[in-house]
């Protein structure tokens, strides 16, 4: 029986650009003026590679959330394309995975193949796609279409997605290009694959125009907590990013998604789940609540109304927000997030809930408040107690929460033999310790399925 200490998964995660609360680029040590610099975003992947996470993990959105006109005013809705940006940071990091939102309701399976596959060889087998089916209205009308598609359509599609993905990516066989100046010959014909895909969303034929990935396939994160996100992540998905709730809850979605991929023939440890962890970090705890309290305050009231609105798709502009919220909650009804739309509909059935209260919780319920040993507590209880393979952390704020996660947390984790003190792949699918998967044009024996891949490219 092996004695080695089951190691932790950290991503640093940004979905605002200011920090996960909406308003932190008010923050003291905020830098909206840079949200549009390079050098802002090579800052947060070294700091992340400097405290040896597994990956940065980007998080996007096609649109600007302008339901509301205080989307505009008071919320940090600009940020660069975050592929392009990959690509810049790859060059001037060495170890850190580079992962980003890409939605399958808004691409087309080659334009995403070809991407990912482009950042893979550009970053030696660093890349992962962290699909998405996308939520939003204002996403389906930059794209033809009047509102988005069903919940249940956009994951069967997501399901097509990744097998044309994983297909194109299987075009070329890892030894095809031969590269030989002295025969001619740059490739081997019989080692090409062109895939002829027909399905119900997609007709592709292919092959891709790039070599087969480093990695084989890129990492694939897959975020949803709904039975048909789960069963998609079960299934196709090489990490599970989720929200976290409390630690029963977390167990149960652990669980749930393990016994699924047995269900696709899988072993559990081939999908990791990884619980969003949004820190507010203090010397005392006092100290770090009353931090998560001005968070909270920087957010003006015309903006936390509509954030509400936004996520309940019932209009409250005319309310005051210290009136209760009373009204029936049907998660059925909507066609975005179900999960968060169900945790502010729990909060809210305490009918004497104001809408300031339902605000202010539903940021607190999200973050860990707390000293660098309680963070790590907390982290450990849920890690050992099989709630979750590791966190993708979301510093409330920018860029100094990454700063103190990485130079106070970390070295608790690492004293707890919890999280490694140094890189020893250089591959995130060796970070994670998953398996190179074999092309599917290949019989796959046991000699080709390690964790670092052969050699490929050309050969002399």
């Amino acid at each position: 029986m092996s004695t080695v200490r089951r190691r932790m998964v950290l991503g640093a995660g940004q979905w605002w650009p200011g920090g996960e609360h909406i308003t932190a680029w008010r923050c003291a040590g905020a830098k909206p003026e840079a949200f549009m610099d390079l050098n802002y975003y090579v800052e947060f992947a070294r700091t992340a590679e400097r405290g040896k996470f597994d990956t940065i993990f980007l998080a996007d959105e096609l649109y600007v959330w302008d339901r509301f006109t205080s989307g505009i005013e008071h919320s940090s809705n600009v940020r660069p394309e975050p592929f392009v940006l990959l690509g810049a940071i790859a060059a001037v990091t060495r170890h850190i995975g580079l992962a980003a939102t890409l939605s399958t309701t808004y691409n087309e399976p080659y334009h995403v193949a070809r991407k990912l596959a482009t950042l893979d060889h550009l970053s030696n087998g660093r890349a992962a796609w962290n699909l998405v089916t996308s939520a939003s209205d204002e996403e389906a009308r930059n794209f033809g279409r009047d509102r988005n598609l069903d919940h249940a359509i956009r994951y069967e599609r997501a399901r097509e997605f990744v097998d044309v993905a994983r297909g194109l990516w299987d075009s070329w066989d890892d030894d095809a290009l031969l590269c030989d100046k002295q025969s001619g010959y740059f490739a081997d014909a019989s080692k090409l694959h062109t895939l002829y895909h027909q399905g119900k969303h997609f007709t592709v034929r292919g092959p891709l125009n790039i070599a087969r990935p480093p990695q084989g396939y890129p990492v694939l994160f897959q975020a949803g907590a709904s039975p048909a996100g789960r069963d998609l992540a079960a299934a196709t998905a090489d990490a599970v990013f989720t929200i976290a709730g409390s630690l029963a809850q977390a167990q149960e979605f652990y669980a749930d998604v393990k016994r699924r991929a047995r269900g696709y023939g899988r072993e559990p440890n081939d999908v990791k789940v990884l619980p969003m962890l949004v820190p507010v970090i203090g010397v005392t705890e006092q100290q770090a609540r009353d931090h998560a309290e001005e968070l909270v305050a920087l957010t003006p009231q015309r903006l936390a109304l509509d954030h509400l609105s936004h996520y309940l798709e019932i209009d409250l502009s005319a309310r005051d927000l210290d009136e209760p919220l009373d009204f029936q909650a049907d998660v059925n009804v909507t066609n975005q997030s179900k999960s968060i739309y169900a945790r502010l509909a729990a909060i809210a059935s305490d009918r004497s809930v104001t809408l300031r209260d339902l605000y202010r919780r539903m940021f607190l319920d999200r973050v860990q408040i707390g000293t660098p040993e309680q963070l790590a507590d907390y982290m450990q209880e849920r890690f050992d107690g099989e709630g979750a393979d590791g966190f993708v952390v979301f510093p409330a704020a920018m860029p100094d929460g990454l700063t103190d996660f990485v130079d106070l947390v970390v070295p608790e984790l690492q004293k707890r033999a919890l999280f490694r003190t140094e890189y020893t792949t250089d591959t995130l699918r060796g970070h994670l310790g998953l398996a190179w998967p074999p092309s599917s044009y290949v019989k796959a024996d046991s000699a080709r399925i390690v964790s670092a891949h052969p050699t490929r490219g050309c050969l002399m």
